[in-house]
């Protein structure tokens, strides 16, 4: 099929990327043009899994890159509008890029298309967008809305697209729905998944994804109460795993005896310092704007809300426990984008501890795979950037491990310990063993478990003794 994408960004770049691997003819709308010659040239904007491949596999052939948005029009079956909806200062997300695109888009529909809301939209956006496209000259008989929905996580966009537990579509008749079930049919077919190039299977992919069909309003809504949902598992842990450090339980075991229950299941049951990125903080604001205008007063996403906040605040609490006084102290922090396998710092928990560390006085020492240079780009003067985990450790009074990349999970340990001024290390993400730990002379600090001390009862280097 012929597929216009629009808007550049996470989800637009990832979503024509993948079109094209399943043989559509792609054409990825944007009105900076700087960052259409980037892509052009060969430049990947974000970091994540299998998309410089797929670009690089794709550009100049069945992907291209455009500033024309009516000329993409007339040469698409299906346009999809991927555009940023960022929130207001009220919480609801901001509908103006949506709208300017639905605009241009009437002027250009001169055959039957469908226009497809990609973008995480409120409830009757695809009314809104209907009306627009009318009130500028289209004929109704030569469009209809859908609403298709992504459930990408960042840094496995690729492959939550191209093996997708469901895909959601809202039409209100026939004739959209045959063209999305097209546009679906390498997946649901499972024609994709038997080609020699396919992008690997991840391991939790089961079979061809099940398309859902539903009308426009509930495609809407399954977007956000799905995000909702996650980040209420999320936010529940968390409150446990506060318990559990109150009464000594271990939160990891209290995970296992809860996540095999098959009603709850173990994924998103994992405490930590908390959600962030692009999404959650988002459509959670969003969609309590939404009840909130329906005139119903969804407290429990209130609550949500605030124990993610509360818990970046614990943590800096035990921080100042461990370390009796931040003043002069010199950290080495480990990550600073929101979660491991991408470079997207916006809402990321770590970027806010560094920030309120700093404030308390505290020498950062930090390194992060991927987000450094966005990260650069919003911290204070002053925090020193590594080259790498090792050189970010190298006479710190503590290790803070505050994003889940893998490397991070995989450290020399013995190496580590020979680095730091202290063996204290306080981590965010749960990534080691606590025994593992203290067997290589660590004093570790995790979330929701007993600290786990070193034989030498926290003493450092100096023989003086650690606060714990």
């Amino acid at each position: 099929m012929r597929i216009a994408v629009v808007g550049s960004g996470y989800v637009g770049l990832v979503t024509g990327a993948c079109f094209a691997d399943l043989g559509h003819e792609v054409v990825l709308v944007d009105n900076d043009e700087k960052k259409l010659e980037a892509l052009r040239t060969g430049d990947v904007p974000i970091h994540e899994k299998f998309l410089p491949e797929l670009l690089a596999r794709h550009r100049g052939g069945r992907i291209k890159f455009s500033g024309d948005l009516q000329a993409a029009t007339r040469a698409s079956e299906a346009i999809f509008i991927a555009v940023g909806t960022p929130p207001t200062e009220s919480g609801d997300a901001d509908m103006s890029y949506v709208e300017s695109v639905a605009r241009e888009i009437s002027g250009a529909i001169d055959s039957y298309k469908v226009v497809v809301e990609k973008s995480t939209v409120p409830v009757y956006t695809n009314e809104w967008i209907h009306t627009i496209i009318l009130r500028n000259g289209a004929n109704a008989d030569l469009f209809d809305i859908a609403s298709n929905p992504e459930f990408l996580r960042e840094g496995t966009g690729v492959t939550d697209f191209l093996y997708p537990d469901r895909i959601v579509v809202g039409v209100e008749n026939e004739r959209a729905a045959e063209v999305m079930k097209k546009v679906y049919g390498p997946l649901t077919s499972g024609w994709y998944y038997g080609r020699s190039d396919a992008i690997p299977r991840p391991d939790r992919a089961q079979g061809p994804p099940r398309l859902i069909i539903t009308s426009a309003q509930s495609a809407e809504l399954i977007k956000h109460a799905s995000n909702a949902f996650l980040a209420m598992k999320i936010s529940f842990i968390n409150a446990v795993a506060s318990i559990c450090e109150m009464v000594g339980a271990n939160v990891q075991q209290v995970c296992d005896g809860i996540g095999t229950d098959s009603r709850i299941g173990p994924r998103f049951l994992n405490p930590g310092i908390g959600y962030g990125g692009s999404c959650f903080p988002k459509d959670l604001l969003a969609f309590r704007a939404v009840a909130k205008e329906g005139g119903y007063d969804f407290r429990l996403l209130e609550e949500v809300i605030r124990i993610n906040e509360e818990q970046r605040r614990r943590f800096l609490k035990k921080v100042r426990s461990v370390l009796w006084t931040l003043r002069g102290k010199r950290l080495g922090v480990l990550g600073l984008a929101f979660k491991g396998g991408t470079d997207d710092i916006r809402e990321s928990p770590a970027l806010l501890l560094v920030e309120e560390l700093l404030k308390e006085g505290c020498k950062v020492c930090a390194y992060d795979p991927a987000a450094m240079e966005r990260a650069k780009e919003v911290l204070p003067e002053g925090v020193e950037f590594a080259p790498d985990a090792y050189h970010a450790a190298k006479g710190a009074d503590a290790i803070l491990i505050l994003t889940e990349w893998e490397e991070f999970a995989a450290l020399d340990l013995e190496r580590l310990r020979g680095l730091v001024r202290y063996p204290i290390v306080l981590d965010g993400r749960n990534l080691y063993d606590p025994a593992a730990m203290t067997a290589h002379g660590f004093s570790y600090y995790s979330v929701g478990r007993p600290p786990a001390l070193c034989e030498e009862a926290g003493t450092g280097r100096s023989g003086k003794k650690e606060r714990a």
